[in-house]
Protein backbone atom coordinates (compact mmCIF):
# COMPACT_ATOMS: atom_id res chain seq x y z
CA UNK A 1 0.00 0.00 0.00
CA UNK A 2 3.37 2.44 0.90
CA UNK A 3 4.10 1.54 -2.90
CA UNK A 4 1.01 2.46 -4.04
CA UNK A 5 0.61 6.15 -2.33
CA UNK A 6 4.35 6.81 -2.97
CA UNK A 7 3.58 6.42 -6.71
CA UNK A 8 0.00 8.08 -7.03
CA UNK A 9 1.80 11.16 -5.33
CA UNK A 10 4.45 10.73 -7.59
CA UNK A 11 1.49 10.90 -10.59
CA UNK A 12 -0.24 14.18 -8.85
CA UNK A 13 3.48 16.04 -8.95
CA UNK A 14 3.28 15.30 -12.37
CA UNK A 15 0.45 17.07 -13.38
CA UNK A 16 1.77 20.32 -11.85
CA UNK A 17 5.28 19.40 -13.98
CA UNK A 18 3.01 19.29 -17.19
CA UNK A 19 1.45 22.43 -16.46
CA UNK A 20 4.60 24.07 -16.23
CA UNK A 21 5.52 22.73 -19.18
CA UNK A 22 1.98 24.25 -21.20
CA UNK A 23 2.97 27.76 -19.18
CA UNK A 24 6.47 27.71 -21.26
CA UNK A 25 4.57 26.18 -24.49
CA UNK A 26 1.82 29.15 -24.39
CA UNK A 27 4.65 31.93 -23.58
CA UNK A 28 6.54 30.35 -27.04
CA UNK A 29 3.69 30.65 -28.75
CA UNK A 30 2.77 33.99 -27.46
CA UNK A 31 6.74 35.20 -28.47
CA UNK A 32 5.96 34.01 -31.65
CA UNK A 33 2.95 35.45 -32.50
CA UNK A 34 4.35 39.44 -31.07
CA UNK A 35 7.78 39.07 -29.90
CA UNK A 36 7.82 38.79 -25.81
CA UNK A 37 10.83 41.53 -24.52
CA UNK A 38 12.67 40.60 -21.74
CA UNK A 39 9.76 41.41 -18.93
CA UNK A 40 7.45 39.26 -20.35
CA UNK A 41 9.74 36.36 -20.60
CA UNK A 42 10.47 36.91 -17.06
CA UNK A 43 7.63 37.33 -15.62
CA UNK A 44 5.80 34.42 -17.23
CA UNK A 45 8.60 32.31 -16.24
CA UNK A 46 8.63 33.46 -12.64
CA UNK A 47 4.82 32.86 -12.59
CA UNK A 48 5.16 29.23 -14.17
CA UNK A 49 7.87 28.38 -11.49
CA UNK A 50 5.97 30.05 -8.46
CA UNK A 51 2.97 28.16 -9.50
CA UNK A 52 4.52 24.69 -9.68
CA UNK A 53 6.67 25.12 -6.51
CA UNK A 54 3.83 26.52 -4.30
CA UNK A 55 1.23 24.08 -6.21
CA UNK A 56 3.47 21.16 -5.55
CA UNK A 57 4.08 22.04 -1.87
CA UNK A 58 0.48 22.19 -1.38
CA UNK A 59 -0.13 18.80 -2.80
CA UNK A 60 2.58 16.76 -0.82
CA UNK A 61 1.22 18.76 2.45
CA UNK A 62 -2.38 17.65 1.67
CA UNK A 63 -1.74 13.96 0.94
CA UNK A 64 -4.14 13.87 -2.03
CA UNK A 65 -3.77 10.75 -4.00
CA UNK A 66 -5.71 12.29 -7.19
CA UNK A 67 -5.06 15.70 -8.75
CA UNK A 68 -9.11 15.46 -9.67
CA UNK A 69 -10.42 17.02 -13.10
CA UNK A 70 -11.57 20.45 -11.16
CA UNK A 71 -8.16 21.28 -10.12
CA UNK A 72 -6.67 20.56 -13.74
CA UNK A 73 -9.40 22.74 -14.94
CA UNK A 74 -7.64 25.43 -12.26
CA UNK A 75 -4.38 24.55 -13.50
CA UNK A 76 -5.60 25.18 -17.20
CA UNK A 77 -6.92 28.61 -16.53
CA UNK A 78 -3.58 29.43 -14.10
CA UNK A 79 -1.68 28.82 -17.37
CA UNK A 80 -3.83 31.53 -19.27
CA UNK A 81 -3.12 34.46 -16.34
CA UNK A 82 0.61 33.57 -16.68
CA UNK A 83 0.15 34.01 -20.34
CA UNK A 84 -1.87 37.45 -19.27
CA UNK A 85 0.81 38.32 -16.72
CA UNK A 86 3.55 38.04 -19.38
CA UNK A 87 1.31 40.46 -21.82
CA UNK A 88 1.02 42.82 -19.08
CA UNK A 89 4.81 42.88 -18.24
CA UNK A 90 5.09 43.28 -21.64
CA UNK A 91 2.99 46.38 -22.20
CA UNK A 92 5.59 48.51 -20.55
CA UNK A 93 7.76 48.05 -23.51
CA UNK A 94 4.35 47.83 -25.83
CA UNK A 95 0.79 47.33 -26.11
CA UNK A 96 -0.07 43.78 -26.72
CA UNK A 97 -2.88 43.19 -29.68
CA UNK A 98 -6.22 44.00 -27.91
CA UNK A 99 -7.42 40.62 -29.63
CA UNK A 100 -4.78 38.10 -27.72
CA UNK A 101 -4.77 40.17 -24.44
CA UNK A 102 -8.75 39.85 -24.78
CA UNK A 103 -8.66 36.57 -25.34
CA UNK A 104 -6.51 34.94 -23.05
CA UNK A 105 -8.31 37.25 -20.31
CA UNK A 106 -12.14 36.02 -21.30
CA UNK A 107 -11.15 32.50 -21.32
CA UNK A 108 -9.30 32.62 -18.09
CA UNK A 109 -12.50 34.27 -16.74
CA UNK A 110 -15.21 31.85 -17.84
CA UNK A 111 -12.92 28.84 -16.89
CA UNK A 112 -13.42 30.46 -13.48
CA UNK A 113 -17.35 29.22 -13.25
CA UNK A 114 -16.26 26.32 -14.72
CA UNK A 115 -13.44 24.24 -12.45
CA UNK A 116 -16.34 24.62 -9.39
CA UNK A 117 -18.99 23.00 -11.07
CA UNK A 118 -16.72 20.46 -11.84
CA UNK A 119 -15.89 20.10 -8.61
CA UNK A 120 -19.17 19.38 -7.20
CA UNK A 121 -20.12 17.28 -9.80
CA UNK A 122 -17.43 14.90 -9.67
CA UNK A 123 -17.75 15.28 -5.83
CA UNK A 124 -14.01 16.19 -5.27
CA UNK A 125 -14.30 19.50 -3.67
CA UNK A 126 -11.51 20.47 -1.50
CA UNK A 127 -9.83 22.85 0.46
CA UNK A 128 -6.61 22.52 -1.66
CA UNK A 129 -8.87 23.29 -4.68
CA UNK A 130 -10.87 26.07 -3.22
CA UNK A 131 -7.91 28.38 -2.33
CA UNK A 132 -5.82 27.11 -6.18
CA UNK A 133 -9.13 28.63 -7.47
CA UNK A 134 -8.75 31.37 -5.25
CA UNK A 135 -5.43 32.66 -5.18
CA UNK A 136 -5.70 32.19 -9.09
CA UNK A 137 -8.58 34.77 -9.51
CA UNK A 138 -6.68 36.86 -6.77
CA UNK A 139 -3.52 36.81 -9.04
CA UNK A 140 -5.62 37.39 -11.84
CA UNK A 141 -7.23 40.32 -10.44
CA UNK A 142 -3.93 41.68 -9.56
CA UNK A 143 -2.36 41.63 -12.99
CA UNK A 144 -5.70 42.98 -14.55
CA UNK A 145 -5.11 46.13 -12.07
CA UNK A 146 -1.61 46.85 -12.89
CA UNK A 147 -2.57 46.87 -16.60
CA UNK A 148 -5.95 49.44 -15.77
CA UNK A 149 -3.23 51.44 -13.81
CA UNK A 150 -1.20 52.65 -16.22
CA UNK A 151 -4.07 54.27 -18.17
CA UNK A 152 -6.26 55.45 -15.67
CA UNK A 153 -4.14 56.06 -12.88
CA UNK A 154 -2.26 54.33 -9.79
CA UNK A 155 -5.67 54.17 -7.85
CA UNK A 156 -7.19 51.32 -9.95
CA UNK A 157 -4.32 49.15 -8.21
CA UNK A 158 -6.09 49.23 -5.08
CA UNK A 159 -8.40 47.22 -6.51
CA UNK A 160 -6.01 43.87 -7.34
CA UNK A 161 -4.35 45.00 -3.86
CA UNK A 162 -7.47 45.14 -1.57
CA UNK A 163 -7.71 41.19 -1.16
CA UNK A 164 -3.84 41.19 -0.39
CA UNK A 165 -4.45 44.02 2.23
CA UNK A 166 -7.14 42.26 3.30
CA UNK A 167 -4.93 38.31 4.14
CA UNK A 168 -2.07 40.77 5.48
CA UNK A 169 -4.94 42.44 8.51
CA UNK A 170 -5.50 39.29 9.09
CA UNK A 171 -2.27 38.41 10.77
CA UNK A 172 -3.17 40.91 12.65
CA UNK A 173 -6.05 40.42 13.42
CA UNK A 174 -7.24 36.69 13.67
CA UNK A 175 -10.61 37.46 13.95
CA UNK A 176 -10.76 38.44 10.08
CA UNK A 177 -10.48 34.36 9.41
CA UNK A 178 -13.44 33.69 10.72
CA UNK A 179 -16.16 32.09 8.71
CA UNK A 180 -18.44 34.39 6.85
CA UNK A 181 -21.70 33.30 5.75
CA UNK A 182 -22.65 32.38 2.05
CA UNK A 183 -23.49 35.34 0.15
CA UNK A 184 -24.42 35.73 -3.33
CA UNK A 185 -23.76 39.36 -3.57
CA UNK A 186 -20.21 39.08 -2.57
CA UNK A 187 -19.77 36.38 -5.41
CA UNK A 188 -21.27 38.58 -7.57
CA UNK A 189 -18.99 41.50 -6.54
CA UNK A 190 -15.94 38.97 -7.12
CA UNK A 191 -17.21 37.92 -10.53
CA UNK A 192 -17.62 41.21 -11.88
CA UNK A 193 -14.04 43.00 -10.93
CA UNK A 194 -12.10 40.97 -13.82
CA UNK A 195 -14.90 41.61 -16.27
CA UNK A 196 -15.12 45.14 -15.34
CA UNK A 197 -11.48 45.58 -15.74
CA UNK A 198 -11.29 43.60 -18.81
CA UNK A 199 -13.56 46.22 -20.18
CA UNK A 200 -11.84 48.93 -18.66
CA UNK A 201 -8.29 47.39 -19.91
CA UNK A 202 -9.55 46.55 -23.03
CA UNK A 203 -9.52 50.03 -24.77
CA UNK A 204 -12.77 49.73 -26.77
CA UNK A 205 -14.65 51.92 -24.88
CA UNK A 206 -13.78 56.34 -24.35
CA UNK A 207 -11.62 57.26 -21.46
CA UNK A 208 -14.36 58.80 -19.52
CA UNK A 209 -16.86 55.52 -19.44
CA UNK A 210 -13.68 53.51 -19.00
CA UNK A 211 -12.76 55.64 -15.95
CA UNK A 212 -16.18 55.15 -14.77
CA UNK A 213 -16.08 51.39 -15.28
CA UNK A 214 -12.92 51.61 -12.96
CA UNK A 215 -14.22 53.32 -10.41
CA UNK A 216 -17.83 51.25 -10.25
CA UNK A 217 -15.66 47.99 -9.73
CA UNK A 218 -13.75 49.53 -6.98
CA UNK A 219 -16.68 51.07 -5.44
CA UNK A 220 -18.62 47.43 -5.22
CA UNK A 221 -15.55 45.65 -4.24
CA UNK A 222 -15.25 48.48 -1.18
CA UNK A 223 -18.97 47.79 -0.14
CA UNK A 224 -18.64 43.97 -0.28
CA UNK A 225 -14.91 44.20 1.50
CA UNK A 226 -16.65 46.82 3.99
CA UNK A 227 -19.65 44.47 5.09
CA UNK A 228 -17.39 41.50 5.50
CA UNK A 229 -15.55 43.50 7.91
CA UNK A 230 -18.35 44.83 9.90
CA UNK A 231 -20.25 41.86 10.27
CA UNK A 232 -16.77 40.19 10.94
CA UNK A 233 -16.37 42.98 13.49
CA UNK A 234 -19.71 42.34 14.84
CA UNK A 235 -19.07 38.78 15.37
CA UNK A 236 -15.91 39.20 17.35
CA UNK A 237 -17.64 41.77 19.98
CA UNK A 238 -20.75 39.56 20.31
CA UNK A 239 -18.20 36.88 21.35
CA UNK A 240 -15.74 38.41 23.87
CA UNK A 241 -18.56 40.75 25.09
CA UNK A 242 -20.51 37.09 25.94
CA UNK A 243 -20.67 34.65 28.48
CA UNK A 244 -18.86 32.15 26.74
CA UNK A 245 -15.40 32.73 24.56
CA UNK A 246 -15.79 31.95 20.97
CA UNK A 247 -12.38 29.41 20.45
CA UNK A 248 -9.87 30.49 17.80
CA UNK A 249 -11.53 31.88 14.69
CA UNK A 250 -10.82 28.82 12.14
CA UNK A 251 -9.20 29.76 8.84
CA UNK A 252 -11.59 28.94 5.65
CA UNK A 253 -10.98 28.75 1.96
CA UNK A 254 -13.15 31.65 1.26
CA UNK A 255 -11.43 34.28 3.47
CA UNK A 256 -12.88 37.03 1.48
CA UNK A 257 -15.38 39.10 -0.33
CA UNK A 258 -12.98 39.51 -3.44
Amino acid sequence: MALNNRYDARLVQQETAVGAGAQVLLLALIGTAIGLGPAGWLSGLAFAGATWAVLSRALHRSGLRSFGAANRVTLGRATLVGGVTALVADSFRSSPPVSLFVGLTAVALILDGVDGKVARRTGTSTPLGARFDMEVDAFLILVLSVYVSTRLGPWVLLIGGMRYVFVAAARVWPWLTAALPPSTARKTVAALQGVLLLLAGAGLLPYAANFAVAVLALALLVWSFGRDVVWLYRRQRGATAGPEQSPTPRPVPELVAG
